[in-house]
């Protein structure tokens, strides 16, 4: 008898007769094991709107731990912002990251259901996601945040660049964390779409 009780898969079988004297008796074990396997198949089979906080707090975590790291490094080194600057934008760009995160995440999916299973066809698309959806998103943070003229430009290029560069960096970063959540990866079509 198999019976699925969440994610747990409990298998129960009769597993041997033990001869006692001259009497049969029956003996059943009882076996219990949780398989990752099956935890991810139920995962990608039931749909993704069944578990939507669990994937908007994975593909926000992912987004935040990534591009705070990388912010920081282009506002400074790269626009030459002041650390006062850098703080602003690192706290204004955590706080626009929450509901920008999922969104990003189901953009991204699409976008790279376009790439081929070559190496380079998935870096082309996971950059091209990237740089579609964060450039505009980073401008208005740097402005926001004390950016202007050739500050806000040099910013803004070099973000254009670091999305080229980062693309498929993030995009593996951010399957890794789908799968700590228990999530399947993205790149075959949107997570929030799936039958």
């Amino acid at each position: 008898m198999i019976a699925i009780s969440g994610f747990d898969l409990r298998i129960t079988t009769r597993s041997s007769v033990n001869k006692i004297g001259n009497s049969d008796v029956a003996v059943q074990e009882y076996h219990t094991a949780t398989i990752h396997a099956v935890r991810t198949k139920m995962t990608e089979r039931f749909s993704f709107s069944a578990r939507p906080s669990r994937a908007y707090v994975a593909d926000t975590i992912a987004l935040i731990m990534f591009f705070t790291t990388t912010g920081i490094i282009n506002e400074r080194f790269i626009a030459c912002m002041s650390w006062d600057d850098v703080m602003r934008a690192r706290l204004l760009g955590a706080a626009l990251m929450v509901p920008v995160g999922r969104p990003y995440g189901i953009w991204r999916d699409w976008i790279v259901t376009h790439a081929k299973p070559t190496r380079t066809s998935q870096i082309m698309w996971d950059s091209l996601a990237l740089l579609s959806f964060q450039v505009p998103i980073y401008g208005a943070i740097i402005a926001l945040s004390g950016a202007t003229g050739g500050g806000l430009l040099r910013g803004m290029m070099g973000a254009a660049v670091m999305m080229i560069v980062l693309g498929r960096p993030y995009g593996a970063f951010l399957n890794f964390i789908r799968r700590f959540f228990g999530l399947p990866p993205g790149g075959k079509k949107p997570m929030s779409l799936k039958n």
